[in-house]
């Protein structure tokens, strides 16, 4: 029986501090995207697809939503973990009451920009006087037009505005509109060549608008205290790094599950996000988010300048 004994405590042992040691569970955490997956999330999968989530104890999920309009809002209201936003959008998502801060970066320079046909007439800004100019939502495309087109002599009523719902570069392409604004740099003016109807783009950041981060990670401020929050932004930053470092393997690990994602656009955008993506996802550039407020304020977007912890943190 002593000896039995002994053998029970030995397993024991073995069971609880050797190599047979049961499995800890992941904390899941769900993140919902901002709209299907494309290269934009690059990071967020490559940190996914090698481990470095687990790394950390986490289990992470990805949602695709039913509306792009739909994921601050679920974080909001405690059913999710995190979103997929935009700093733009951000701002006007506080200024409504949201309970959201931003908590990190994926991409750190603006996509957005004003479209038009290549080989057409319009070679500077100040040719779209009385022409058609095609938008998806309203409010923020609208400031970011008015802004541009005011540098150049010209206001909103000079132009028609035509909504397009997300129909940018094919309302260019069929000639409904004579320039877009709220194309992405990284996808329309890549779809427009694959269609051989090459674009011209100008950059809002060069045209009076302040430069601002395209793509954040939103989470509830009640969840700020949690240190998982914390664990995905260092896990995603370790994404981040092996997908600058290692951008071949790291477009196996994006398409891996995922072949219907391998066609002609997602390689173009993929080489045209890597240089965008944010190194040091939670780190906070403090100035870019105030001057950017500022000038939602200035521009009626939003009714009040917060304080900056309220909506933008770095997270300790």
């Amino acid at each position: 029986m002593k000896s039995a004994g002994k053998i029970v405590v030995v397993l024991f042992l073995f069971l609880g501090w050797g190599g047979i040691r049961p499995a800890a569970a992941l904390d899941q955490m769900t993140v919902v995207l901002d709209w299907f997956i494309n290269p934009d999330h690059a990071g967020l999968i490559v940190a996914k697809e090698k481990g470095f989530f687990k790394q950390k104890g986490l289990a992470v999920q990805f949602q695709v939503p039913s509306n792009p309009n739909d994921p601050p809002k679920l974080v909001a209201a405690g059913k999710a973990d995190m979103a997929v936003s935009y700093q733009p959008q951000h701002h006007l998502h506080v200024d409504r009451g949201l309970p959201l801060v931003r908590i990190a970066t994926l991409v750190a320079t603006p996509l957005n920009c004003l479209v038009v046909l290549a080989d057409g007439k319009i070679n500077s800004i100040a040719d779209l006087k009385e022409k058609r100019i095609g938008y998806s939502i309203g409010g923020f495309e609208t400031v970011l037009l008015k802004t541009m087109l005011s540098r150049h002599g010209l206001s909103l009523s000079d132009v028609t505005l035509v909504n397009v719902n997300f129909s940018l570069s094919p309302s260019l392409i069929a000639g409904t509109t004579d320039a877009v604004i709220g194309a992405f740099r990284n996808f329309e003016l890549n779809q427009m060549e694959i269609e051989k109807r090459p674009g011209r783009a100008f950059f809002v950041e060069d045209h009076g608008i302040p430069p601002y981060d395209e793509l954040i990670l939103v989470a509830h401020r009640n969840r700020l205290e949690d240190p998982r929050m914390r664990d995905f932004v260092d896990a995603l930053e370790a994404g981040t790094r092996f997908l600058i470092n290692h951008p071949g393997e790291s477009w196996e690990l994006f398409l891996k599950n995922r072949k219907e994602l391998d066609d002609e656009l997602n390689r173009r955008a993929w080489k045209d996000t890597l240089p965008r993506f944010a190194l040091r996802p939670g780190a906070l550039d403090r100035k870019r988010y105030t001057r950017f407020a500022a000038f939602a304020e200035k521009n009626g977007l939003i009714q009040r300048i917060p304080d900056l912890e309220a909506y933008a943190v770095e997270l300790p």
